[in-house]
């Protein structure tokens, strides 16, 4: 007797016992064995021994029908597949429903531009001439802080790739480069104790990964091309040939997707086209594909001969994840520009060996608030933090522009391999030239310190600790106390190592008032790419006045070996050689400046809280005879009463020194024109509202001294004399790509 509408079939020849139980509905048989078999990650287990119901009751029955069917509900993903909808690899060609299909993709950021802007540039990459938009999943945007974990953001971009017709390449890391703090890592991994060994199969580590993976896949598993979805292939890690070559660690994140996501969807990896590089960072299997990428302008069919090498008989369609159509810029850099026609041509090369590709970038975006990252020369003092435009020279510019000649020279590339014409894009978002706005200082970030810091009163240590250790991800962090009795004047002060830049001060009244603005004195920068002491004088080189230190976090290394980057203070702070001890941390991180409403500004400007740093007078009236050295918010109103409603704008910074900039509490990045090449900072219009706009300047050194500052109709990226008297320019030593690794480049 078998429960009610099942009947028993013969198990075959398998000789394990098993039987098929058939459900006479939904026209199709479900195997026991075969069940367990395809999802035994769920937890199913299902005895091999026939049901034995001699004692069930009809109900019993029941009950044992429900459970089964959902169990097999909850279970039947390979079930669920629309076969319909498959992209596949045979016969070295990408298939798209049964029929070959080439990628022409570019990679897009989603968390690069603001989401009322997304439609309007995948429109323009489609005009581009389009049908792919490959992307990173930042870890760190998605879980900022421990299990908290947003990923409405992706699958709102996902959604609109989908409706656009247009599929998507999903670089799921967990690391992910791309030039964006810490290469995608939450910054909290960095307070893990012991310390975590990133990007290798550290048990620890694996399981923060795993965690994050637990959210992330079964969202994505939605999107596959399979289910209906755009998404048609997931790159495991990246570009990690460059990195280590720890196997295990690369096996297990294909364990994990596979775990979640099943067969239906292609993985793959990206590493540069060389030996080296392939052997590290492929994985040597069938069921994981190895693309490439290489120099603009190299042999792209010997780069696709060695990726054949690295994938299984028949599973390699050549394909150029990155495509570089530009590249990046750091401070102190001239714009990296690159020659359209030369790219073009190069692009029509690589499509004529019968290649895909994915053009890196299609559209660069901005690197908003504290977002961009950093690079390392040959050693980490060697630092090179990324500037705030990431436009990258893409045929797309930063703000949509596409009537440059790259976007013209590629579109005219790849027109060539569409049957039908391409569709125009949309009309550029309007821009408007709002002119000047001044601005008036209206604190020092020491007055208002107890407004910023998270916590308030600060966070007591024997030594310095660096930011993280205090959950603190970004921004800035002011460390207190007291020069001890050995102090005298002369004594040199000195960091045992600062990530990125410190400004020193002293007070020279010690009681509850030290910290105001009006008694400190200012000491001097110490960098982490020119670190020096610096010498107390005869008014500062006392015991018992309070010492501060200003740490600026200028972006975590994203790239390479010295990517475990805590930022702050690391060690010790050194007085004549000996350690300063008994500090106060106060983390600054700037997440919400809505605390310093210009109402309140100015009524403790009314208060006279702000009047000078002694020893650099400030006279609002007469800024170019001082010696302004003291980090303070300046604010004005950019008034918008336009009919047409607010328009692109850029915010110039020229004549200001070096800072950060938010409009109406958004921070639209750091800005550093003394050392350019970036002047102004893309203010997209929907940050902008009708009437009154609050733009407020955190300026760290020296302002405009004339108090103003311009909004213009395009962005400029003129300033600074690329001299290196700021910071090394390293020669040119930039994130180095795959393809420069084990080349000797």
């Amino acid at each position: 007797m078998y429960p009610h509408g099942m009947t028993k079939r013969g198990a075959g020849s398998g000789g394990r016992g098993l039987s098929v139980y058939v459900f006479p509905f939904d026209s199709f048989l479900i195997s026991v064995f075969e069940f367990w078999t395809v999802h035994n990650e769920n937890g199913l287990v299902i005895s091999s021994s026939p049901f034995r119901c001699t004692a069930m009751t009809r109900v019993s029955n029941l009950m044992l029908l429900i459970s089964l069917l959902l169990l097999i509900l909850k279970g039947r993903r390979a079930l669920c597949i629309n076969t319909q909808h498959t992209f596949l690899i045979a016969n070295d060609t990408f298939l798209k429903d049964g029929k070959p299909f080439r990628i022409l993709g570019g990679e897009i950021h989603y968390f690069r531009v603001p989401a009322m802007y997304w439609e309007d540039r995948l429109l323009r990459a489609k005009s581009l001439g389009l049908n792919t938009v490959q992307t990173y999943v930042p870890w760190n945007l998605h879980e900022p802080e421990p299990d908290q974990l947003d990923l409405s953001e992706l699958e709102n971009y996902l959604k609109l790739a989908h409706k656009l017709d247009l599929l998507i390449m999903l670089r799921i890391g967990p690391y992910v480069c791309g030039e964006w703090d810490f290469g995608g890592f939450p910054a909290w991994l960095l307070a893990k104790q012991p310390p975590l060994r990133l990007r290798t199969s550290d048990a620890s580590f694996l399981e923060l990964v795993d965690k994050w993976w637990d959210t992330l896949l079964p969202t994505v598993v939605r999107f596959l091309y399979s289910r209906g979805g755009p998404v048609i292939m997931l790159q495991v890690e990246n570009e990690y040939g460059s990195f280590g070559d720890d196997k295990l660690y690369l096996q297990h994140l294909v364990a994990q997707a596979r775990y979640h996501l099943g067969d239906d969807v292609i993985l793959y990896t990206t590493d540069g086209a060389s030996k080296g590089n392939l052997e590290n960072g492929s994985i040597n299997s069938s069921n994981v594909y190895a693309a490439v990428d290489f120099a603009t302008g190299s042999d792209p069919a010997s780069a696709f001969l060695l990726q054949k090498l690295y994938n299984a008989p028949g599973k390699s369609p050549p394909l150029s994840a990155e495509f570089y159509t530009g590249w990046l810029t750091h401070w102190g850099e001239r714009l990296a520009k690159t020659d359209a026609e030369g790219t073009a041509s190069a692009l029509a090369d690589l499509l004529g060996v019968n290649g895909s590709v994915v053009l890196y970038m299609a559209h660069g975006g901005t690197n908003f608030g504290f977002s961009s990252g950093a690079n390392t020369g040959g050693d980490s003092s060697e630092f090179q933090p990324d500037i705030t435009s990431y436009d990258y020279d893409a045929p797309i510019g930063e703000a949509g522009d596409v009537s440059g000649e790259k976007f013209q020279a590629l579109q005219k590339v790849l027109a060539q391999y569409h049957k039908s014409a391409l569709p125009p894009s949309p009309p550029l978002p309007p821009r408007r030239q709002y002119g000047t706005v001044e601005l008036t200082m209206v604190a020092s970030i020491f007055d208002v310190l107890e407004l910023l810091s998270k916590p308030s009163q600060g966070i007591q240590n024997e030594i310095p600790v660096y930011m993280e250790y205090l959950n603190q991800a970004s921004g800035f962090i002011l460390y207190q106390s007291v020069l001890p009795l050995h102090t005298k004047p002369g004594s040199q002060i000195s960091v045992v190592e600062v990530h990125d830049r410190a400004q020193v001060y002293i007070s020279l009244d010690e009681t509850v008032s030290a910290r105001k603005s009006d008694n400190l004195v200012f000491v001097g920068v110490m960098e982490r790419w020119s670190m020096k002491s610096l010498a107390l004088s005869s008014t500062t080189g006392k015991p018992g006045l309070q010492i501060y230190i200003l740490v600026e976090n200028m972006g975590r290394v994203n790239y390479g070996e010295y990517i475990f980057d805590p930022k702050g203070i690391n060690c010790s702070v050194l007085l004549d050689e000996f350690p300063i001890l008994n500090w106060r941390a106060h983390p600054i991180p700037l997440s919400d400046i809505t605390v310093l409403s210009a109402d309140f500004l100015q009524l403790q400007q009314q208060k006279g809280l702000h009047r000078r740093i002694i020893g650099n007078q400030m006279n609002l009236t007469t800024l170019s005879d001082s010696d302004f050295r003291g980090p303070s918010f300046f604010q004005g109103t950019l008034k918008i009463d336009s009919a047409d409603g607010p328009a692109d704008t850029f915010l110039s910074l020229r004549h200001w020194t070096k800072g950060v900039a938010f409009i109406n509490g958004y921070n639209l990045g750091r800005f550093w024109p003394l050392r350019g090449p970036q002047c102004t900072l893309y203010i997209p219009a929907p940050l902008l509202k009708y009437g009154d706009n609050e733009l407020v300047i955190l300026e760290l050194d020296r302002p405009n001294p004339d108090g103003i500052v311009e909004l213009l109709d395009k962005g400029d990226f003129t300033c600074g004399n690329h001299t290196g008297t700021h910071m090394p320019l390293l020669s040119n030593k930039r994130r180095t790509p795959g393809w420069m690794v084990n080349n000797g480049l």
